[in-house]
């Protein structure tokens, strides 16, 4: 009987304080009974409800933690890891904007790059008809040249005929 006003006593203690879980020992022969409630609402200064998520872009392993209110080391400790984690998103929201840019960058290079193939391409082209057209204005010359002669042989055989 002792042992179940001691058990009893623990459980008075706690209150209403869902969040608290006690172990007490209890002998094998003797029934425990558990209780609790889904209904509870939680105590106001329980510190879920003082810190909700402040980073709720922040994966679940990386959220600050909410501090203990009665320990000043704690809530150091939480104002450095909020600092952090804010420092953390400003860093993730920059290497986003640096990806989009070197996105950006590479696009622009890319078409620098064909109008350079382009022009490239083009020079080529240029230089080639240029030999071609030098090449058949050779031809067309020694063509006319050749006209030439034939026409003079052709009238020295008709004038000595």
């Amino acid at each position: 009987m002792a042992g179940s006003k001691q058990l009893e006593q623990t459980s008075k203690s706690i209150g209403s304080s869902a969040h608290m879980i006690t172990t007490a020992r209890v002998p094998a022969d003797k029934p425990v009974r558990i209780a609790f409630s889904l209904n509870e609402t939680p105590d106001d200064d329980a510190p879920e409800n003082s810190f909700p998520l402040a980073f709720p872009e922040l994966d679940q392993q990386l959220q600050p933690l909410p501090p203990c209110h009665d320990s000043t080391e704690s809530m150091q400790v939480y104002k450095q890891h909020c600092k952090i984690a804010e420092e953390y998103h400003e860093v993730k929201k920059e290497i986003a904007l640096l990806e989009e840019r070197k996105k950006e960058l590479i696009a622009r290079l890319e078409q620098v790059e064909k109008e350079s193939m382009d022009a490239a391409q083009l020079a080529k082209e240029y230089a080639e008809l240029t030999e071609e057209n030098r090449t058949l204005k050779l031809a067309q010359t020694q063509c006319v040249e050749q006209l030439e002669k034939l026409r003079i042989q052709y009238q020295k055989r008709q004038g000595s005929s």
